[in-house]
C-alpha cells in the first residue's frame, strides 16, 4: 500500500493531497496524524493528480507537513449480519451500546444504487401503524416512500417512537418484520428519549438503530441514512425480511450536505442548498421497493421539519417529487392538544388505493376513506362561513358538519401514545362518527355499505 506524506491544503472538514494516483472517487483513505491516531477520509473530488478528501473525524490536530494518507482501495463499507437488530450504532456504523463488535456475514457498499425499475415488483400489502389517521386516510404500503412533514417544536419525535412501538405486518409474516431506525444531528435528550423508548418497549430487539448526534461530525451525518439503508436492503432482499426505515430528520441531512458543499466551493443553489440536492435525496428515497424474486420489502418513513412551516421550502418540495405521497403535521391542531395532529387534507398516500380493500383490510375501506376525506373538506367551508356570519346563522346541515368536525377531531385524530388501535377499531369508528351525520349526507359509500354499518344509535356517545 503506497503511503503519501503532507498535505497541501487543510479546509474545514477538507483536506487536500497532490500526486496521488490511482485514486477512485468515493474511495475510503487511512489519514495517519503526527502522534499515530488514525482517522478515516473518503475521496470526495479529484482535480488530475489532486485530491480532496472528507476527513470523517474533523480536521482539528491534522498537520500539513507531518500527516502520512494510505489509500484503500474500496468505498466505505459497514459489517452486515442479522445480529445488527437489537444494536445501537453512530452514524457511520460503529457500535455504540458497549456490546462489541458485529461478527459479519458480508460486507456491504453504503452507496448502494437506487432499485432498477424493471425489477421491482407493485407494492400492495399494507403496513399497520396503529394510528387511526393513517391507517384509515394515508395507509403505508410496503415498499413505498411515504415522508412525514413536521414542524419546528411539534410531536414528530413521538410519533415515530410510536409507529416504531405499534408497526406490523400482518401475523403469518409478523416474524419477519423489523425495524431500521436512523436519527441525524439529534441532541443527546432526544437520542437518549429514542433509545429509551425503544428499551422500555421491548421493541428493541427488532430495531437496528444509528444515532448521529447534533456534536458529532457533519461528515457522518451524510453517511447515517445511507448505512441504515444498507442494513435495510440486506435484511430484506438477502434475508427476505419486511424492513420499515425510519430517518430522522432529513432537515439536519440536507442542512449538514449544504455546508459541507459550501467548504467545496461548489456554487450553491436555491437557498443555498447544492444543486444536486434533487438527485441526491432521491439516490436515498429510491432505495426504497418490493424487488422482484424476494419475499422481503424496505419501506421509508422519512421525516423532516419544514423551516418556517413552509412546505414549498426545498427540502419538502424535493421530497414530495420523489415520493409517493405524504403525511403532514397541522400546527394548529397540534396547539390546541390533539395527537397526532395531522392535516387530513394536505396528506396522501399515493400508492393506498392498491393496497386497501376486502383483501388486503377490509371491503369498506375505500368509500370510508373517500366518504371521510369529503366531509372534513365541507367542515373546512362550513367553518370558514361561521367565522363570518357566526355558527347561529348557519343552516341545520352546516351545524351537523360541523359537530362531526369537532368530534372527528376529537375522537378519530387524536388518540393515546399507547393506544394501538386495530383496522376494524379504525373503520368502525369512522362509521360511528359518520352516523352523526343524516344518511343522505353520505353520498361517497354505496346503500348497501350504509345499511351494514350506518347505526345513527352508536353516534350518541359523542359529546
Amino acid at each position: 500500500m503506497i503511503q503519501y506524506a503532507g498535505l497541501s491544503e487543510i479546509n474545514g472538514p477538507l483536506v487536500c493531497l497532490e500526486g496521488a494516483k490511482g485514486v477512485s472517487y468515493d474511495e475510503i483513505a487511512e489519514i495517519k496524524l503526527e502522534d499515530g491516531t488514525k482517522r478515516l477520509g473518503r475521496v470526495v473530488e479529484m482535480q488530475g493528480d489532486k485530491v480532496v478528501l472528507q476527513v470523517f473525524e474533523g480536521t482539528n490536530g491534522i498537520s500539513l507537513t507531518n500527516t502520512k494518507i494510505s489509500f484503500t482501495g474500496k468505498p466505505l463499507e459497514i459489517p452486515l449480519s442479522t445480529e445488527m437488530l437489537g444494536r445501537t450504532f453512530n452514524g457511520a456504523g460503529k457500535p455504540i451500546d458497549g456490546l462489541g463488535e458485529v461478527f459479519p456475514q458480508k460486507y456491504g457498499d453504503i452507496n448502494g444504487r437506487a432499485l432498477n425499475p424493471v425489477a421491482r415488483s407493485y407494492p400492495r400489502n399494507y403496513i399497520h401503524t396503529g394510528i387511526s389517521s393513517i391507517d384509515a386516510l394515508m395507509t403505508l404500503i410496503r415498499g413505498q416512500k411515504l415522508p412525514i412533514f413536521s414542524g419546528s417544536g411539534l410531536s414528530h419525535n413521538k410519533l415515530a417512537v410510536q409507529i416504531v412501538k405499534q408497526a406490523k405486518i400482518a401475523d403469518s409474516e409478523g416474524k419477519d418484520f423489523a425495524v431500521v431506525f436512523a436519527a441525524m444531528g439529534v441532541q443527546n435528550d432526544v437520542a437518549e428519549y429514542f433509545r429509551r423508548s425503544f428499551e422500555e418497549t421491548g421493541v428493541i430487539q427488532r430495531v437496528c438503530m444509528f444515532l448521529n448526534l447534533s456534536n458529532d461530525p457533519i461528515i457522518e451525518r451524510i453517511l447515517t441514512p445511507r448505512c441504515a439503508l444498507t442494513v435495510a436492503e440486506y435484511l430484506a432482499f438477502e434475508k427476505n425480511m419486511h424492513i420499515l426505515v425510519i430517518m430522522t430528520d432529513l432537515t439536519s441531512y440536507c442542512e449538514a450536505l449544504r455546508e459541507f458543499s459550501s467548504s467545496k466551493g461548489e456554487i450553491p443553489g436555491r437557498k443555498g442548498y447544492p444543486g444536486y440536492l434533487y438527485s441526491d435525496l432521491a439516490s436515498m428515497y429510491e432505495r426504497a421497493g418490493v424487488v422482484e424474486g424476494s419475499t422481503g420489502s424496505v419501506t421509508q418513513i422519512p421525516i423532516l421539519t419544514m423551516p418556517n412551516d413552509d412546505i414549498t421550502h426545498p427540502i419538502p418540495d424535493l421530497t414530495a417529487y420523489i415520493t409517493e405521497g405524504q403525511i403532514v403535521f397541522d400546527r394548529n391542531l397540534d396547539q390546541t392538544g390533539i395527537y397526532p395532529g395531522l392535516s387530513v387534507l394536505l396528506s396522501l398516500s399515493r400508492l393506498m388505493k392498491d393496497g386497501i380493500g376486502e383483501q388486503y383490510t377490509r371491503a369498506d375501506h375505500a368509500d370510508v376513506s373517500n366518504q371521510l376525506f369529503a366531509c372534513y373538506a365541507r367542515v373546512q367551508d362550513a367553518r370558514a362561513l361561521a367565522s363570518v356570519i357566526g355558527e347561529d346563522e348557519l343552516s341545520a346541515s352546516d351545524k351537523a358538519i360541523m359537530k362531526f368536525g369537532t368530534m372527528f377531531e376529537k375522537y378519530f385524530l387524536n388518540q393515546g401514545f399507547d393506544e394501538n388501535r386495530s383496522m376494524d377499531e379504525t373503520l368502525d369508528l369512522a362509521w360511528d362518527l359518520l352516523s352523526l351525520l343524516p344518511a343522505s349526507e353520505l353520498d361517497r359509500v354505496n346503500e348497501q355499505l350504509i345499511k351494514e354499518h350506518y347505526h345513527p344509535e352508536n353516534a350518541k356517545r359523542f359529546v
